[in-house]
């Protein structure tokens, strides 16, 4: 933060701390001109008032806090840009990626600071890093049917893949469903475990509004792909669909001619099946419409740096044990 911030918040704490001292001294001067313990002037309904002091206890606890509060603050991050006379630190600020988190955690170690965020993985990874290293050394049909293994993979899939795939691994728009076995770029263990350490990322569907002639050649493009469904061919419009059989030649290249699609083409490029009912964007009407106009493009990050081969391969089972539930 800026100097002028940092200033003013040095100020703003160590004036409230100092006047929580002020206060305390001045609730214990006795201004009432009557010793302590001693009746006052003050009497309603027979009531006298004592002139009675804070407890002790009380006070010294204030007391305390206050003296523990300058403590803190001198020990630890606190008071604006002030580092502490510890060098601790809860983690490494404004990381912004991977590299850079390597970057400031090295700099932080040839600094001597104790980054407790720093120190808390390391301490991990030496206690559980065995574990994951005896898990790794099997195959990933082998560790399919370990429980502790699924158990573990289950807690690193919810800490890392639920938030796109959900907790459920069920998918939503744009995230696939990883329970079934529809896969984009093949569902065997070494394909599942291929697209967690190296990520996938899609060519691309093009947007096809412009060589398609416009809005009309999308709505017939896409009566077309809705008739390649038998549950959905007699609720179509025929004369449109029967004019998007001829532009859909431009699709048939990676989709196949009868929207089939092909494992061949599908590991290449991740071109879906575009004749059954799952559908990563929506098999509405418009959803389909809208992914002809505008193109399609699903990006899934690398997690091999992130977390590592050894973790990678139990999650990796325990993805493909979810598509293999009866």
């Amino acid at each position: 933060m800026s100097s002028f911030w940092s200033a003013w918040i040095i100020v703003l704490t160590l004036g409230t701390l100092i006047g929580c001292w002020v206060l305390l001294r001045w609730c214990l001067t006795n201004f009432a001109g009557v010793p302590e313990g001693e009746p006052m002037d003050h009497e309603f309904d027979g009531i006298q008032e004592l002139n009675n002091p804070l407890p002790k206890w009380w006070s010294t606890f204030f007391l305390v806090t206050i003296i523990w509060g300058f403590g803190y603050l001198a020990l630890y991050p606190g008071l604006g840009n002030f580092q502490g006379l510890l060098g601790w630190k809860s983690s490494n600020q404004d990381v912004t990626s991977l590299e850079d988190s390597k970057m400031k955690n090295a700099a932080a170690k040839d600094a001597g600071l104790a980054v407790q965020y720093d120190r808390e993985v390391a301490s991990a990874d030496e206690r559980f890093g065995p574990i994951f290293a005896q898990f790794a050394s099997q195959d990933i049909k082998a560790l399919a049917e370990n429980e502790e293994a699924l158990k573990i993979g289950q807690r690193l899939f919810l800490q890392n893949c639920s938030q796109c795939h959900g907790s459920d691994a069920k998918g939503t728009t744009g995230f696939p469903n990883l329970t079934d076995n529809d896969w984009l770029y093949g569902g065997s263990p070494e394909d599942i475990e291929h697209a967690l350490l190296y990520g996938r990322k899609a060519q691309g569907m093009i947007a096809w509004k412009t060589m398609l002639g416009g809005e009309q050649g999308v709505k017939e493009v896409a009566a077309y792909v809705m008739s390649l469904n038998p549950e959905r061919a007699d609720k179509v419009d025929a004369e449109l669909a029967s004019a998007g059989e001829e532009k859909f030649a431009m699709c048939a290249a990676c989709h196949g001619a009868e929207g089939q699609g092909s494992d061949a083409m599908g590991l290449a490029l991740g071109a879906p099946r575009l004749n059954d009912n799952i559908w990563l964007y929506g098999g509405s009407e418009r959803a389909i419409e809208e992914s002809i106009r505008n193109g399609r493009a699903g990006v899934m990050p690398a997690w091999k740096d992130i977390l590592g081969e050894d973790k990678i391969r139990v999650i990796s089972a325990y993805v493909y044990s979810l598509s293999q539930a009866e």
